[in-house]
């Protein structure tokens, strides 16, 4: 769960051929799609990315490829990690100089004409329990909103008692995917 250094593609392959065979950690699953989840940090985000299909588009792409994700200090690994039902990989996240190695596996992809995004849940290989979801839409004035809606709680116990440590790290992670995908996306204007 935790390294030094990432491990090598054959090893993350391997934990996510075991993985993705096992249950979510959590329930209710599609959760996402409602209000609130009670028991759990109930969490969202949006920006508003700009204007005009060719935003849309782009934010779109940049979900397609996880290009989401704070790339200054989180990776997404596996061999797969096309964005459909049931793909499992491997989120690696790096606090205090080290890597945390996080498995989730995709429950429901969002694929319509002005929204397109997924929610992904986590498996026994995750320090947190609960899912999130990455939506951008275009709305009927063509402004383009990009959303991180997500519930969880601790799963592991480094989670457990690092749990304030957990939450400052949670939003920091909805900020910068805010400003990495507002940044990719500034071009498109």
């Amino acid at each position: 769960m935790i390294f030094i250094k990432i491990p090598n593609a054959l090893k993350i392959n391997a934990f996510i051929a075991e993985e993705k065979q096992l249950p979510f950690t959590y329930s209710p699953i599609e959760g996402t799609r409602r209000a609130k989840i009670e028991g759990y940090d109930n969490d969202f985000a949006q920006i508003k990315l700009g204007e005009g299909e060719l935003v849309f588009e782009k934010a779109k792409k940049l979900i397609q490829d996880w290009k989401m994700f704070p790339s200054a200090w989180t990776k997404i690994l596996g061999d797969n990690k096309s964005i459909q039902e049931g793909t499992s990989i491997v989120m690696m996240a790096r606090f205090l100089g080290v890597w945390f190695r996080n498995s989730c596996k995709i429950v429901y992809v969002i694929d319509e004409k002005k929204r397109f995004g997924f929610a992904y849940g986590t498996l026994p290989g995750h320090i947190e329990s609960g899912e999130e979801l990455f939506l951008v839409e275009i709305n009927q004035q063509n402004e383009v909103f990009y959303s991180i809606k997500a519930f969880s709680r601790p799963r592991h116990f480094l989670a457990k008692i690092g749990y304030p440590i957990i939450r400052i790290l949670q939003e920091r992670f909805r900020q910068d995917s805010m400003k990495e995908v507002k940044l990719q996306c500034v071009d498109a204007k």
